[in-house]
C-alpha cells in the first residue's frame, strides 16, 4: 500500500512545485520576485525555512528575502556576507548535482564567518539520513551566461530527512527556474526604466532609442516587436539575435511571419487567448528544420514618442529544458518504473475520466452484466450481471456527457468500455526459484506482449505485482472475450531469460465500465471475474487429474 501511495505523493509535490514555478513569473518587481522565490521553496518544496541571498554589484551577497520564520527574517534580512565566505561554502559542500550540501559534522567550521545564518542546536541524528539543525543545503542560481546570481539556502525539511534523489532534482530545477525569473525581473526593470525615459525625455529621443536598442538587441533571451492594428497586425517588425538563434531563422525571414504563423497548431488557441498587454503564454514555436521549441512569451505595449502606431514588445524565453524536466517528472509519477506502462494511479485517472456519477438510463438493466472470464468456455453468465438503474428524477435531456454504458447483448452495434483484469499464473514460483531479476524480466516481456496485442488507443497498465489491466473501448462482449483469448495465447509461449526458458500462464476477467460506477468498482468487478475463472479452471484441472 505504501509503494502504491508514492506516486500520489510525488504527483502532489510536483503540482505544488509547478504552482510555485508559475508564481515566479507573476511578480511585478525584482523585490516581489525574490520574495516569491523564497515563498515557493516553503510552499512547494516542503522546507520550513528558506533564504534568498542575492549577489550585489560589489560581489558580496545580501539576504534579500526570507520565508518560513519571522524570527529568522528579523535576524537575517538585509545582512551581507562576503563573497569569499560564500565561495568557501560552495567549494567545500558535497556536490548534489548543482546543489551543495554541508553536513553538520563539517558546518561547525563556518560558525565564525560573516555569512548570516539561522540555526539551533540539536541532538545527533538517530538514523543516517536524518536532518540535523546545523546541516546546510545550498542551491546556487546562475544567469544564462553562467554568472552567479545568488544562492537559495534551505533548512528544516518537513519530514525531518535529508532530501532524496527526486527532492534534490526538484530543488535544482526550481533554482534554475528561479535564476531565470530573477534575470527576467532585472531585464523587465531595465526595460521599464527605458520606456519611462522614452516618455519623459522626448527631447532626447535619439539617446533613448539607442538605450532601448541596446537592451533589445543584446538581451540574452529572444525579443520581438510586432505591429498592433492595421493590415499588418501581428507581423514581426523587428527581432533580436537571440530570437533568430532560437528559431534558427534570419531576421529578414522572420519579418515575413507573425507568431500565429510559427506557433504549433495545438497551441494556436493559447496564443490567441493571450492578451496583448501583460499577457503570458507557454507554447511551441517552429524552427527552420520543422522541429518545435517550447518558449514562454510575455507581452507589453510600446507607444512611440509622437503617440503614433503602437507596437507589441514580446519577450521570448527558451523553456525547453524546463519542459523536458517537467515531462520526465510527470512520466515518473504516472508510469511503472520497471515496465514503462501506466501505473495504478494513471490507470484509475484514465478510467475515472470516462465515467460520471450519474448512470445512463438502460432499456433492460438486467442484461447489463460485468462480463466473464476469458477461456472458461461458458460464454457470459447473466447471474453475475450488474444493473444500472435509472437515475433519480429520470433521464436528463440536457446532459451532453457521452455516457459509458456496458453492452447488453452480442449485437455488432452494442459496444462498451471493456476492462480486462490479468493475473499471471506460476509467476511466484519463477521468482522463488530463479530470483527477482528473472521475475522482472518476465514482467517486462509480458508487458511488451500485452502492448503488442492491443490497439493503439487501448491502455495497458500494470496494477502492481503480477497484475495487469487492459482498457479497450468500443468492444462488444464477444470482441472482449476474443481479445482476452488472444492476449492469453500471446503470454503462453516460453520467455527466455539468461539462457533458460520459463513459462507463465494468465487468467483474465472481463469487467465493463459504466457511468454511475467508480473506477474501484469497475476494477473490482473485473478482478472478481478473473477470480471466478481461475477457480473454475482449477476445479476443471482437478477433475481432469
Amino acid at each position: 500500500m505504501e509503494a502504491e501511495s508514492e506516486p500520489y505523493v510525488r504527483l502532489t509535490t510536483l503540482r505544488k512545485l509547478h504552482q510555485s514555478m508559475a508564481e515566479l513569473n507573476t511578480a511585478r518587481s525584482l523585490a516581489d520576485t525574490l520574495q516569491t522565490v523564497a515563498d515557493g521553496v516553503v510552499k512547494g518544496m516542503d522546507f520550513e525555512l528558506a533564504a534568498v541571498n542575492l549577489v550585489k554589484p560589489d560581489g558580496d551577497l545580501v539576504v534579500a528575502a526570507v520565508a518560513g520564520s519571522e524570527g529568522a527574517e528579523a535576524m537575517m534580512a538585509g545582512r551581507t556576507g562576503s563573497r569569499a565566505a560564500w565561495e568557501r561554502r560552495l567549494a567545500m559542500g558535497e556536490r548534489w548535482g548543482e546543489l551543495r550540501f554541508i553536513p553538520y559534522t563539517e558546518a561547525w567550521v563556518l560558525l565564525d564567518d560573516d555569512v548570516p545564518q539561522w540555526h539551533t542546536a540539536g541532538p545527533a541524528p538517530r538514523y543516517a539520513d536524518e536532518w540535523h539543525p546545523m546541516d546546510l543545503l545550498l542551491a546556487p542560481m546562475y544567469s544564462s551566461d553562467g554568472d552567479l546570481l545568488g544562492v537559495i539556502s534551505v533548512d528544516k525539511p518537513r519530514n525531518g530527512r535529508r532530501p532524496g534523489a527526486w527532492g534534490r532534482e526538484a530543488l535544482q530545477m526550481y533554482a534554475f527556474q528561479a535564476g531565470i525569473a530573477i534575470s527576467n525581473a532585472r531585464l523587465r526593470a531595465n526595460m521599464q526604466r527605458a520606456l519611462v525615459r522614452l516618455e519623459r525625455e522626448q527631447h532626447a529621443l535619439r539617446a533613448s532609442e539607442e538605450s532601448f536598442r541596446q537592451a533589445f538587441e543584446y538581451a540574452p533571451s529572444g525579443m520581438a516587436i510586432t505591429e498592433l492594428g492595421g493590415d499588418q497586425n501581428g507581423r514581426l517588425v523587428r527581432t533580436n539575435d537571440a530570437l533568430c538563434r532560437l528559431l534558427d531563422r534570419p531576421a529578414s525571414a522572420l519579418r515575413r511571419y507573425s507568431f500565429s504563423d510559427l506557433v504549433h497548431p495545438e497551441d494556436l488557441a493559447t496564443l490567441l487567448r493571450t492578451s496583448a498587454e501583460g499577457g503570458r503564454a507557454e507554447l511551441r514555436l517552429a524552427r527552420r528544420d520543422g522541429s518545435y521549441v517550447w518558449v514562454s512569451l510575455r507581452n507589453s505595449v510600446v507607444a512611440d514618442a509622437t503617440d503614433g502606431p503602437r507596437f507589441l514588445l514580446t519577450h521570448v524565453e527558451d523553456i525547453e529544458e524546463r519542459k523536458r524536466h517537467e515531462l520526465q517528472l510527470a512520466h515518473r509519477a504516472s508510469h511503472d518504473s520497471l515496465t514503462g506502462l501506466p501505473n495504478s494511479a494513471e490507470l484509475r485517472a484514465r478510467l475515472s475520466a470516462r465515467l460520471c456519477d450519474k448512470p445512463a438510463p438502460a432499456p433492460d438493466a438486467a442484461q447489463m452484466g460485468p462480463g466473464v472470464g476469458a477461456g472458461s468456455g461458458s460464454g457470459f453468465d447473466p447471474d453475475f450481471g450488474d444493473g444500472f438503474p435509472e437515475p433519480p428524477g429520470g433521464y436528463d435531456p440536457y446532459d451532453h456527457h457521452v455516457h459509458v454504458v456496458p453492452p447488453s447483448g452480442d449485437g455488432a452495434s452494442d459496444k462498451g468500455l471493456a476492462v480486462l483484469f490479468c493475473d499471471l499464473d506460476g509467476f511466484k514460483s519463477i521468482n522463488d526459484r530463479f530470483g527477482h531479476h528473472c521475475g522482472d524480466a518476465v514482467l517486462i516481456e509480458v508487458a511488451r506482449r500485452l502492448s503488442s496485442g492491443v490497439r493503439d488507443n487501448d491502455t495497458v497498465a500494470r496494477l502492481g505485482g503480477d497484475e495487469f489491466v487492459v482498457l479497450a473501448d468500443g468492444l462488444g462482449r464477444e470482441d472482449a472475450a476474443d481479445l482476452a483469448v488472444r492476449l492469453r495465447n500471446a503470454i503462453l509461449p516460453p520467455i527466455r531469460v539468461e539462457g533458460r526458458a520459463v513459462r507463465v500462464g494468465a487468467s483474465f476477467g472481463i469487467g465493463w465500465a459504466g457511468c454511475g460506477m467508480t473506477a474501484e468498482e469497475v476494477l473490482h468487478s473485473a478482478d472478481q471475474r478473473m477470480y471466478i475463472e481461475k477457480r473454475a479452471r482449477s476445479k476443471a484441472h482437478r477433475r481432469a487429474g
